[in-house]
């Protein structure tokens, strides 16, 4: 036999803006190796799983959401695969290949600790990030790179609309903007831009007061999948 036996698992970077705040969820590891340690949701891909199969699965895990079966989850979650990664040594138990995933829902309900966790919180992601170390695995790189593609995809297509709720005002859309991107945005131009983008929001001929001060209409996510001219962080 010319190769090593290995295992493959998946990794899921969940990423949600709540109360103005860029958040992952994360898992206190209660076995071990790292025992003790935060680290991204995940697991093995089991027989007879494919490997969105298993994501879906950890992510039903971790927060309730869904059971596993794409058709079974709401419609707004938003699930892409993000980069695969292999480095020998990468898992003290083997060899084991990585494919991370990247997960977006809005509201999601209070994190619940899976079988081999101790513990599941979400944490600011500007304050992983600040700490390369705090992280078992390479679960720091992965972050990172699952971080700048949601970031990066605001700017070309409607993923924004991702984070919100169903019906959603210009106010917290550019809420969510502001929250990935870390960065204020003057609150005209990104109305004028969000509003004039052809296909990104729809308006629903409604009114909220939810924003404070005077009423503001409400949105849906319309039917573009890529925004021409993009709205860019600069």
């Amino acid at each position: 036999m010319d190769f090593d036996p290995m295992g493959v698992a998946t990794d899921l970077v969940i990423l949600t803006v709540q109360g103005g705040s860029f958040e992952v969820l994360l898992i206190r590891r209660g076995i071990p190796p790292h025992r003790g340690r935060w680290a991204l949701p995940g697991g093995f891909v089991r027989a007879g799983e494919g490997l969105e199969q298993t994501a879906r699965r950890e992510l039903a895990e971790e927060t309730g959401v869904g059971s596993g079966d794409a058709s079974s989850d709401a419609p707004r979650i938003h699930l892409e695969q993000v980069a695969t990664y292999g480095e020998p040594g990468r898992d003290p138990r083997g060899r084991v290949i990585s494919v991370a995933y990247l997960a977006l829902v809005p509201d999601l309900p209070t994190p619940v600790a899976g079988s081999d966790a101790a513990s599941a919180s979400w944490i600011p992601v500007a304050e992983v990030l600040d700490d390369p170390g705090r992280l078992a695995f390479d679960h720091h790189r992965i972050l990172t790179d699952a971080v700048e593609r949601a970031r990066a995809k605001l700017e070309y297509s409607p993923l924004a609309t991702a984070f919100c709720a169903d019906e959603f005002t210009v106010s917290e859309l550019r809420g969510v903007y502001e929250a990935v991107w870390g960065i204020p945005l003057d609150p005209r131009n990104f109305h004028r831009k969000a509003t004039r983008t052809e296909g990104f929001v729809v308006p629903l001929g409604a009114t909220t007061t939810r924003d404070g001060g005077r009423p503001a209409q409400l949105f849906r996510r319309g039917s573009a999948e890529t925004l021409h001219p993009p709205l860019t962080r600069g």
